[in-house]
């Protein structure tokens, strides 16, 4: 049997040990947000899981979650911004949690009523359960005005694959919210919240940058910011590029004075062979490599010429001889002329 002093003992470790588990987070104490634009609540809550009573432990379960603004303790008929035990909850404010551990609350379209504290409070099957974060969540509503972007680091130029981080923001405060619409060069990215994340920057990324609230983006547009990412990469393969038209033209330069020096070294002892043996004694006969060698006539070819030569040689003695007569006979016809008329007159 235990002694009653250690069952208080044991009583009050087990209740202290469920209300050490019993607490409301909320990311952010403060922020702020423009008119007409959407604020997100990160929000997160680990409820008791039991009380003891009279010796007996007795489980809790969450079963109503609830979110008021500038109420302490939002209990009883505070009015709730969200209840999720009311079926006539304002569109405006969204409930993005659950009764598990997930308190979050959306905002969209703030207004200047929104600028308050506001607090989450679970509640549970028994009043054991119950409990509100004091602490709660304090917005700051400003007019819609220019945005501005505010760069994670202070230089305009960057190297690639360096990291940079845009925060679309105002003049007066910091926000923290969905819709923001980013623009390069006056085309639409696909991200849309406050911050834009480029990582592993590339040539590609440089250009002018603007932000603006999607509810309100010509009222709200920022300056452009301008970003301008050096392409090191192609500066660094120049030197690459360099050393490989070095090696090649090294290659064939080499290539090159080789097959020059194995001509040579072919071409002199065909010298030495045709001035007999005898270096540095010059052949008159002998044709410079220069000078291409006649063709080379076979014996057919040779005879064929010689029967041609004949021929020719023939038939201009006989033209020769031919017209030796034809001289003599001109010069006899004179004397036969002259005869005949002697002949005559006689």
């Amino acid at each position: 049997m235990v002694p009653r002093d250690k069952k208080v003992l044991w009583s009050f470790m087990f209740l202290l040990a469920g209300a050490m588990a019993q607490n409301i987070q909320y990311r952010l104490t403060s922020t702020c947000a423009v008119t007409g634009s959407t604020v997100i609540l990160p929000c997160s809550f680990t409820p008791k899981k039991y009380f003891i009573e009279s010796g007996t432990t007795i489980p809790l379960k969450v079963t109503r979650a609830r979110w008021c603004i500038n109420h302490p303790l939002c209990q009883g008929s505070t009015p709730s911004v969200y209840d999720s035990d009311s079926r006539n909850n304002d569109p405006q404010y969204q409930y993005l949690g659950d009764l598990e551990g997930n308190c979050t609350l959306q905002i969209r379209g703030v207004g200047m009523q929104d600028n308050a504290t506001f607090r989450f409070r679970m509640e549970a099957n028994d009043v054991a359960g119950h409990f509100t974060n004091q602490t709660g969540v304090n917005i700051t509503v400003v007019e819609a005005i220019r945005m501005k972007i505010e760069s994670s680091d202070q230089n305009s130029k960057f190297s690639s694959g360096q990291a940079i981080s845009l925060q679309c923001t105002t003049s007066r405060c910091t926000f923290n919210h969905l819709e923001v619409t980013w623009h390069k060069d006056g085309y639409t990215l696909s991200e849309n919240g406050s911050t834009l994340h480029l990582s592993t920057l590339t040539a590609k990324d440089s250009g002018n940058y603007t932000c603006a609230l999607t509810s309100n983006n010509m009222m709200t547009q920022s300056e452009p910011f301008s970003l301008q990412v050096e392409a090191e990469e192609e500066a660094s393969g120049r030197p690459l590029i360099a050393g490989v038209v070095f090696g090649v033209l090294l290659v064939l330069t080499t290539l090159i004075l080789f097959i020059f020096i194995i001509k040579r070294k072919r071409t002199t002892p065909e010298s030495l062979n045709t001035a007999g043996g005898e270096p540095g004694k010059k052949n008159a006969d002998h044709i410079p490599s220069s000078v291409p060698p006649l063709p080379q006539k076979d014996a057919g070819s040779r005879r064929q010429e010689t029967v041609q030569e004949a021929e020719e040689v023939s038939y201009v003695s006989v033209q020769f001889k031919q017209n030796q007569q034809n001289r003599r006979k001109a010069e006899e016809e004179p004397d036969l002329t002259i005869y005949s008329s002697v002949a005559t007159r006689g």
